[in-house]
């Protein structure tokens, strides 16, 4: 009896889902603020959330085509292996197992848990307590199959719409309470305007990310022609739409200078517009953020730490696909690594988060390899038929490509030496390449299986 394999069992609402699920997290309770510090106008701050939405949507084309051309559970990491060979595939598919998911998932829990202490503490350390419980709560749900996860990430973007009428309705009542006063803005107008630009939309795109998580259920979805790519776009269409309501009530509510001079726009949104006693109401609503965003991102990397199993045998017992659905050997490593990166913030917090941001050049130069796949991926395999092209050939991944560079390059200046932490994980993945050799010596080539197919 053959093994189970991915089913396409995702249709174009749980897809929308599961990117707004991802996309919108805590994030766009605090970018605005950084956003609107560095650029002058009302105007031009929602014109720099349209601006990124816009940018989201050229690298969405690109994935579009690359998904519905070779749809495979392992996504980027099949991407990658197609264009440049096993060896880049396997060290992406390795960063994302041991740092890049996994340290996502420990810092979205850990803030969780820094916004549920103050509605419901936990005792010493509530913040570490909160985050370990969600972790296991929501990699039990993922656990359990497909059906669960989708179903309760559809409930979750019900529940999340619901979120963003409130801000809508505190933006009202602080308007009304407190009108903003027309002042002048002080935005440090001694920094050169591309300087300013170019650091807020960093904070934007930043906060866009995660829409690429789409191209890891390309073998799940429903129509794998054209369901990926309507729940790219449309899913994209949705967070456009929300981050620009959100910040329109940021501004009619606090105004400009309101939103440049917080550190939290949303708090002090609802305190002007509901009264002090509304902190509890928005600690809710900044945990549930971080839960629908946990469970997506629970939900995507357990697919591709499966294609790593699938595909290399020094992980081969990663490789296993659950008849309901669900990669639950990965799950369970995911959500191991996950406690363990959560236990190690409680010794440094701020020495966990640089960890964390260190891997951003790491991020961003697999992205920007992804956007040049493109090319390469249409010389090798000119006659390949296309459920999907992307329009503007080769300007659109050509847009794609120099802006994932220019994330790099910024993400480099950023952390500086520090990035050479993120190398350090990723070298570290050679050790298992070199475990795998020996293996592939002392054994026969078997073919890998490819669920989902090219």
């Amino acid at each position: 009896m053959p093994a189970p394999q991915p089913k396409p069992l995702l249709r174009t609402f749980d897809i929308i889902s599961l990117i707004v699920g991802t996309v919108v997290g805590a994030g766009i309770f605090k970018a605005p603020a950084l956003v609107a510090s560095q650029i002058h106008g009302d105007l031009a701050l929602l014109g720099l959330w349209a601006v990124g939405g816009g940018a989201s949507l050229l690298g969405a084309l690109c994935y579009a085509e690359l998904a519905t051309t070779f749809p495979n559970v392992g996504g980027e990491y099949h991407f990658l292996r197609e264009a440049y060979g096993r060896e880049v595939g396997f060290l992406y598919a390795w960063a994302r197992a041991t740092v890049i998911v996994t340290g996502s998932i420990a810092m979205l829990a850990i803030t969780l848990g820094d916004y549920m202490t103050p509605v419901l503490p936990l005792g010493a350390y509530s913040s570490t307590w909160w985050a370990v419980i969600v972790t296991l709560l929501l990699s039990l749900l993922n656990w359990l199959g497909i059906r669960e996860a989708k179903t309760a990430q559809n409930l979750f973007m019900v529940i999340e719409i619901l979120a963003i009428l409130g801000i809508v309705t505190a933006g009202v009542f602080a308007h009304s309470a407190h009108p903003p006063a027309a002042v002048a803005q002080s935005l440090g107008d001694d920094t050169p305007l591309g300087g300013r630009l170019g650091l807020a939309m960093v904070f934007v795109l930043l906060t866009y990310g995660g829409w690429n998580e789409a191209a890891y259920i390309s073998a799940e979805a429903h129509d794998s022609r054209r369901g990926v790519l309507r729940g790219l776009l449309l899913g994209l269409g949705a967070v456009t739409t929300l981050y620009l309501v959100v910040n329109a009530a940021y501004l009619y509510g606090l105004g400009h200078e309101g939103i440049a001079a917080s550190a939290t726009p949303a708090a002090d949104l609802f305190r002007l517009g509901f009264g002090a006693s509304s902190g509890t109401l928005l600690s809710a609503i900044v945990a549930f953020s971080c839960l629908k965003s946990i469970s997506a991102t629970m939900f995507f990397g357990s697919r591709s730490t499966f294609a790593l199993g699938r595909d290399w045998k020094v992980f081969g017992w990663l490789g296993h696909w659950h008849e309901s659905g669900a990669a639950r050997r990965a799950i369970v490593v995911q959500a191991v690594i996950a406690l363990a990166l959560i236990g190690f913030a409680v010794l440094t917090r701020n020495g966990f988060a640089s960890i964390v941001e260190f891997t951003a050049p790491v991020f961003w130069f697999f992205i920007l390899l992804v956007a040049l796949s493109l090319f390469v991926l249409r010389h090798k395999h000119p006659d390949l038929p296309r459920g999907f092209r992307v329009p503007l050939y080769p300007l659109v991944p050509a847009l794609f490509a120099a802006t994932a560079a220019w994330l790099l390059w910024s993400s480099l200046l950023y952390t500086g030496y520090g990035a050479l932490v993120g190398v350090a994980f990723l070298a570290a993945g050679v050790i298992p390449l070199l475990i795998e050799r020996r293996l592939a010596a002392r054994t026969p080539p078997v073919a890998a299986l490819d669920a989902g197919g090219a």
